[in-house]
């Protein structure tokens, strides 16, 4: 037989010999029990997110005494009552086409143009300035905010 033969026999042989191939479906089974993962790997996730966690947990409120507590709840509730008069004075039902507030070292200008009011916020030396689009309905003079 000659060398060609001898080859073909032999991928024959080989192919008949290595019988039928199988496959099966691939199934992706999630490791996170939020995303329907086994929940036993649970306390194995969260530790290994709070091995990688950066951040140190500082917002923490128990170390405030009830004084520090109450001052800051007061503090922001006259600071709610403060946005809530600026707000009114802009977009009330007096509106205004300029003012200033001032309180506790910032101070809150505002510029009402036509199609915008300008608020300029000044705190420690920096200001940041806000502009909020409004539209106005020029049938019937409403300015509508």
């Amino acid at each position: 037989m000659s060398i060609r033969k001898l080859t073909l026999l032999a991928c024959t042989v080989t192919a008949m010999s290595a019988g039928a191939a199988s496959a099966q479906q691939l199934v992706y089974t999630p490791i996170n029990p939020s995303f329907g993962g086994n929940p036993l790997n649970s306390t194995q996730l969260f530790a290994e997110a709070n091995a990688q966690n950066k951040y140190a947990n500082s917002g923490s409120s128990s170390t405030q005494t009830q004084a520090q507590l109450f001052a800051q709840q007061l503090q922001s509730e006259i600071l709610s009552d403060l946005a809530d008069q600026v707000t009114s004075a802009i977009f009330g039902p007096n509106a205004q086409n300029s003012g200033t507030f001032a309180f506790g070292g910032e101070t809150v200008t505002f510029t009402r143009t036509l199609g915008e009011v300008t608020v300029n916020i000044t705190a420690n030396g920096s200001t940041t300035t806000i502009q909020v689009p409004t539209s106005t309905n020029t049938s019937s003079g409403v300015s509508v905010q």
